[in-house]
């Protein structure tokens, strides 16, 4: 998988550090000499470039890549803008934006962005989700309304079994795996509706923010 990945902020830079751990060929570009040759340190290719420059994006041939990022932050702006739609009228397949706010993100898909992120958002959310409830170790927000949330095992439901406790029909979560302690490490297994749960086990829920709240808050 090629990913190009413009604008090597922190944003950017931890994106196509993280893509690259995963196996992808990562292409990474910037104007900043300094953050481009940090980048060149672990991705396949680093570029210093100009993203206003229409034959700079052409260069990095985005229409061979399996999706283009642009992950300039809320400094560049108009970089932003120019660079997305530069991405899509030299024919990127599927472009990922970043936006710090509405504005942004409304202008960034006028311009043909295929899918827009705001980290910022995304984070504070989660972590409020997770600071709110100290039952809740961590949240992953998969789009529309659905999230996956890691739920530490409740009191209440220690020795009891799935089946019993009939999560999905009282409380609209459906638990996907189980997070358990094994000596010093912690493996994930596939639920077992018969078997019993035991204290240390975390819950992994696939439902809406809404109920997983609502069932971390009434146990």
């Amino acid at each position: 998988m090629q990913v190009l990945v413009i604008g090597l902020g922190q944003f950017g830079m931890a994106l196509a550090r993280s893509l690259t751990a995963y196996g992808a060929e990562v292409i990474a570009a910037d104007n900043d000499e300094e953050l481009v040759g940090h980048a060149a340190t672990f991705v396949s290719e680093a570029l210093t470039l100009d993203v206003l420059d229409e034959n700079a994006i052409a260069s990095l041939a985005p229409e061979r890549r399996d999706v283009c990022v642009c992950a300039i932050g809320e400094e560049g702006r108009e970089a932003s803008i120019v660079a997305t739609a530069q991405l899509r009228q030299l024919g990127a397949k599927r472009v990922v934006a970043r936006a710090s706010d509405d504005l942004t993100a409304r202008i960034l898909k006028s311009v043909g962005a295929h899918e827009i992120v705001n980290p910022e958002r995304s984070y504070g959310e989660r972590l409020a989700l997770k600071l709110a409830n100290r039952r809740i170790k961590d949240v992953l927000p998969l789009g529309g309304d659905v999230v996956i949330t890691e739920l530490e095992l409740p009191p209440s439901f220690a020795g009891r079994t799935l089946a019993d406790l009939s999560l999905r029909n009282r409380h609209e979560v459906t638990v996907i795996a189980i997070r358990r302690p094994q000596g010093d490490e912690t493996v994930l297994r596939l639920p077992d509706p018969q078997e019993a749960l035991r204290e240390g086990d975390s819950l992994l829920l696939a439902s809406t923010p809404a109920a997983a709240r609502r069932l971390a808050e009434r146990v």
